[in-house]
């Protein structure tokens, strides 16, 4: 009994961590600031708030420090925030002696391992901060790291890998960044790698088309590449013809659109069946999800593994994204009587979707270990003393909850217009449309046979069910 008194003091002082509140409404403030475009008063918050960086948490203080700063022009600092995000990320791997905990708790009280994508979308925010900082360079080394890193993720996972494997959107920047640096030749290989992408992968898991600028680009770069046949293969299957080179005395602009906000982590609870024991495997699934697991019985003790036999079935937490949708549906920038029509890049809000369904059938067998480990640890204490495995009744209850942290200030969606246009002052209008019109106006200052870069996000959501 000494044995169980142990492991039930553990797990009474872990449901105190495992309040009812999810990661959403324990940090709603800072995250209320950030949705309604008030960066001042979240970074305030957040700068304040010393607990969340140094506790399980701080990855994600980070991440949304590194978003805060960017964009509140301050550069230099996002990409040290991103920096040390990335640094906790790469230590996640050394924590060791939070696993055993919460298999008695939850994974809540794990130090927060991002999302697949959320660890690519610094990669990506890094990017931005070194192409507003004119450091081209820089923003191809991240834009490169992004496909990389999606490849180093899905390698260490034997079973059920994501069906994200490659971002479309991190080689059309990549195209984008070597054309601006006059860099045709791998400008034209970079684009051609995203029209493959987005064609099959993204077509197929996100519903998304090539954007008909890509098209151009693709076309445009392979001409000034000197690649004539490559010319007429696009030519012939996009059923275009090449769009002319623009006169000297111009320059482009790149310009962004970040829309709505990304989706919130909440919880739902599978059912799961024990099968019982056979050839010393204890098997649990869920005949409805297609759900099967086999677990070697030896882990449990004799004790437990007696206990173990007359629990029938139970419930287990798993994490599940909640769909923030944007207000505005369409976008367009208007310079005098031309309108340039946005066009999605890159769907992160389904790409969230994505990654979680995959993650949950590579992880939902830890998921049942945690909580067959839990209830046959009350089954045994009930067996010895009713009273106390009442309590740890109780307790398991506080504590079977899933982890709802995810990364909340990422848009819902990333979209792009290019605009060639003659050097000098320019005022560009902003038209989005959806359940209201929203008009902006931004100032940009183009000069000949350069780039000019440019990042606008609507934050308008609506409200959540």
């Amino acid at each position: 009994m000494n044995r169980y008194l142990k492991v039930i003091s553990t797990i009474a002082l872990v449901a105190i961590i495992a309040a009812c509140a999810t990661f959403y409404q324990k940090t709603y403030q800072i995250q209320e600031n950030i949705a309604k475009g008030q960066f001042d008063k979240a970074d305030k918050l957040l700068e304040k708030d010393t607990k969340w960086a140094q506790n399980n948490n701080r990855v994600l203080y980070f991440m949304n420090r590194g978003v805060v700063a960017y964009m509140m022009g301050e550069y230099g600092k996002s990409i040290n925030y991103f920096n040390q995000a990335d640094y906790y990320i790469e230590d996640y791997s050394k924590q060791f002696g939070w696993e055993a905990l919460s298999l008695v708790s939850n994974p809540m009280v794990k130090p927060y391992r991002p999302e697949d994508f959320e660890v690519i979308m610094i990669h990506f925010y890094k990017a931005l901060n070194f192409i507003a900082l004119n450091d081209l360079e820089g923003a191809l080394v991240e834009a490169r790291r992004i496909n990389i890193r999606l490849q180093q993720l899905n390698d260490k996972y034997k079973d059920y890998k994501n069906k994200y494997q490659r971002d479309a959107f991190a080689h059309n920047l990549m195209g984008m960044i070597f054309e601006a640096a006059k860099d045709y030749n791998n400008a034209f290989i970079a684009y051609r790698n995203a029209f493959e992408v987005y064609e099959g992968d993204y077509s197929e898991l996100f519903g998304l088309s090539v954007p008909q600028q890509l098209k151009k680009d693709l076309l445009r770069t392979a001409k000034l590449s000197g690649f004539p046949e490559e010319v007429t293969r696009f030519e012939n299957l996009f059923d275009m013809k090449t769009p002319e080179v623009h006169k000297n005395d111009e320059g482009q602009l790149l310009l962004f659109w970040l829309n709505g906000m990304g989706p919130v982590k909440s919880e739902w609870y599978i059912t799961v069946t024990n099968f019982g024991f056979n050839n010393g495997l204890v098997a649990l699934g869920n005949p409805e999800l297609g759900l099967n697991f086999a677990y070697q019985a030896s882990a449990l003790s004799p004790r437990e593994r007696a206990a173990f036999k007359n629990l029938s079935f139970f419930s287990v937490a798993f994490p599940k994204y909640v769909e923030r949708s944007p207000v505005f549906r369409s976008g367009k920038a208007m310079v005098k009587d031309t309108i340039f029509t946005f066009e999605i890049a890159e769907d992160i809000n389904k790409i969230a979707f994505q990654c979680l369904h995959d993650r949950m059938f590579r992880e939902l067998g830890n998921a049942l270990l945690r909580v067959a480990t839990k209830k046959a640890l009350e089954k045994a204490v009930n067996n010895e003393n009713e009273n106390l495995g009442t309590i740890v009744s109780i307790i398991n209850t506080l504590t079977e909850r899933a982890d709802t942290r995810n990364w909340q200030s990422l848009p819902y969606s990333i979209s792009y217009t290019r605009i060639y246009l003659p050097e000098g002052q320019h005022t560009i209008n902003l038209n989005f449309a959806g359940e209201y019109v929203n008009n902006n106006t931004i100032d940009v200052n183009i000069k000949a046979g350069q780039t000019t870069f440019y990042t606008f996000h609507t934050m308008s959501s609506k409200t959540m069910n």
